[in-house]
């Protein structure tokens, strides 16, 4: 028999998780994207997820794993900031990005956390998850760092067409695939860009909901492994039976393709170049420079195709605002002008946000 001490971390009774360090998962995403999968098994891994929690329903009977006071700060200050949870406008990152860099919402945030490490001794991995995370995540870094934690990040992925019809039907959205693609698309672009500062520490992950729901276990014990979660890595037996009993295969019900969205061509195309290259950095070491480089394009390109999709419309966006004036001052409403819409070539029509079409004929009081 070796004479050697048995490594503790082969036995998770020797370890008192009240002597890990501070850390802090951020799980950012699209909604609909296996957040609150994998929020859900942090949590029976052992994190804590800070109460109250936001109570389960038909949309996501098995828990949403979001802190309750999370998601209400976070809808106030998208309220504040005059942006949509699934806001298409590149120019919303910088209206979120005002307001995270306010000093009384970072001392607002680090008091918060603050007060979930010291809800019980053992509370020293937190796990913070909401679809609206990702418009706020330099203030929820600054804020761990100064409880002396330690901010990581696990972004999911999953197909954006599988995300477009799960959106549409749990949540009964009227906007239109072409504004929750593109949606999709400036989430994910600037998340991805977000979280870059933590590529150099080994801060952060991308996981694709396919292979959490394919086989848990690996991908969990990867992501613990990779940002160093001690709770995950000294998980107990009776953690893992709950968490296969937590995770269901068929959670995946959504079997839609980007074909089967109708896009306009160019939204289309970025939308399946931006899911290509997330991909890149969901496989091992794949998340480099050329994969950054690939997606800073993207972003770009995003860019420059909404900016377009705006100047076409302005003329319209315009005389919309007439309208709306000229009924706010209690006058009849005016004549709708002869429209000349119709003339514009089809493909020019299809480049502009659905949403905003849909808005601009809703304003213009035209049916189509």
């Amino acid at each position: 028999m070796s004479d050697r001490p048995a490594d503790p971390s082969s036995d998770p009774s020797s370890v008192d998780p009240a002597d890990y360090p501070r850390k802090v998962l951020f799980v950012a995403g699209a909604g609909r994207s296996g957040t609150s999968t994998m929020a859900g098994l942090m949590q029976i891994m052992g994190l804590h997820v800070p109460q109250p929690e936001v109570v389960a329903d038909e949309t996501n009977p098995k828990g949403f794993g979001e802190p309750a006071w999370v998601v209400e700060n976070h809808d106030r200050l998208l309220k504040e900031a005059g942006v949509q949870v699934s806001d298409s406008r590149p120019d919303a990152w910088f209206e979120t990005g005002r307001v995270s860099t306010r000093e009384q919402e970072r001392i607002r945030a680090a008091e918060w956390l603050e007060s979930h490490f010291g809800e019980a001794p053992g509370n020293t991995e937190l796990v913070v998850k909401d679809p609206r995370l990702s418009w706020f995540l330099s203030l929820w870094r600054v804020a761990a760092v100064r409880t002396g934690a330690t901010p990581v990040f696990a972004t999911m992925l999953r197909p954006p067409a599988e995300v477009v019809g799960s959106k549409q039907t749990y949540y009964k959205n009227r906007l239109g695939s072409a504004h929750l693609a593109a949606s999709w698309l400036n989430m994910l672009l600037h998340t991805e860009r977000a979280t870059r500062e933590s590529v150099a520490d080994g801060g952060r992950v991308f996981v694709r909901y396919a292979d959490l729901l394919d086989d848990w276990t690996r991908v969990v014990m990867q992501l613990g492994e990779r940002l160093d979660l001690q709770h995950v890595m000294h998980a107990r037996s009776e953690a893992i039976r709950n968490g296969h009993r937590f995770v269901d295969p068929s959670l995946r019900r959504m079997t839609l393709s980007l074909d089967d969205l109708g896009l306009p061509p160019r939204l289309h195309e970025l939308t399946g170049e931006t899911w290509e290259e997330l991909n890149r950095l969901a496989e091992p070491e794949g998340d480099t420079p050329a994969a950054h480089q690939a997606l800073d394009q993207l972003r770009e390109a995003y860019v420059e195709l909404y900016e377009e999709a705006e100047a076409i419309s302005r003329s319209s966006v315009v005389a919309a605002e007439q309208r709306t004036r000229k009924q706010l001052r209690g006058g009849p409403p005016a004549p709708a002008a002869p429209s000349r819409v119709d003339k514009v070539p089809h493909r020019l029509r299809a480049a502009i946000p659905a949403p905003m079409r849909r808005g601009l004929r809703k304003m213009l009081g035209r049916r189509r």
